[in-house]
């Protein structure tokens, strides 16, 4: 497996280091590759788009020509794991004029909804196709806050969606690389095994 970490901006080390874990639990050999320049992406089978500042990655996958890249990579059907400013940035609508949206993920978001750096979080959050509650970690957390007709909302908070599928696209309001625990990443490439206790 070719799995590729968008690494403009953001949490690019943890990413990497959970898709390995995620892997290793699977006897899957991965290469991780950091994504900073176009014609990368073609050759990846699964993809990663950090946290981080969502309006800094918009402008640099468009500047770098990734963006068109992602698209066709979704396109293709092949998974794509969007987190946090990932989420922001995959989404049909960000509501702020900064973010040139990719349009891969139909749903529109609320920018730090949940509020600002001081009012981070922890919580145990159910999520359809995990056994346990995944202990997520929200920090400037966005919300969705529209879910267009074939989105699966796989997990909410507050009744406000925080984890949701669309094809081959999981994305979340959280920061599941800032955990041990792999199985957001098992959800998004490895979704049908069982290692998803």
């Amino acid at each position: 497996m070719n799995a590729g970490v968008i690494a403009v901006q953001g949490d690019v080390a943890e990413h990497a280091a959970a898709i390995r874990r995620a892997a290793a639990a699977h006897d899957e050999p991965v290469e991780v590759v950091e994504i900073r320049d176009s014609g990368v992406v073609p050759d990846c089978d699964v993809l990663l788009m950090p946290g981080g500042e969502s309006t800094t990655i918009s402008r640099l996958i468009h500047r770098e020509g990734i963006a068109a890249e992602i698209r066709d990579h979704v396109a293709a059907g092949k998974p794509v794991l969007a987190t946090c400013a990932g989420l922001i940035v995959c989404s049909r609508d960000a509501k702020d004029d900064r973010v040139d949206a990719l349009g891969v993920l139909d749903v529109s978001v609320d920018r730090n909804a949940f509020g600002r750096q001081k009012d981070s979080f922890e919580a145990k959050v159910p999520v359809e196709g995990l056994e346990e509650p995944f202990h997520a970690v929200f920090i400037r957390a966005p919300a969705i806050d529209d879910v267009g007709s074939g989105v699966e909302v796989l997990a909410s908070v507050d009744g406000r969606p925080v984890t949701v599928r669309d094809g081959p696209v999981v994305a979340t309001s959280f920061h599941p690389e800032l955990t041990d625990d792999s199985r957001i990443h098992d959800l998004a490439f490895f979704p049908d095994t069982e290692v998803l206790a």
